[in-house]
């Protein structure tokens, strides 16, 4: 098994460039769902319904990460 203490954030993280629209993508993403979840904690909207806007908001913004995100 590996030492993971001894592993540097270099060796575990790939350094893929990231463009400055791909970075406002994120960033709109991230505020569309602290938006709507708000929403869904104030009983506005149900979790259905939070549910379906959150993949129409994955398709709408691209985040990067959206394949591991639940």
């Amino acid at each position: 098994m590996p030492n993971i203490n001894a592993a540097t954030p270099e060796s575990i993280c790939a350094r893929i460039p990231v463009s400055q629209e791909q970075l406002q993508c994120e960033m709109d993403y991230i505020r569309a769902q602290r938006i709507l979840d708000s929403m869904l904690q104030k009983g506005h909207i149900s979790l259905s319904e939070f549910n379906k806007i959150t993949l129409l908001n994955r398709q709408s913004f691209s985040p990067a990460l959206a394949q591991i995100m639940p």
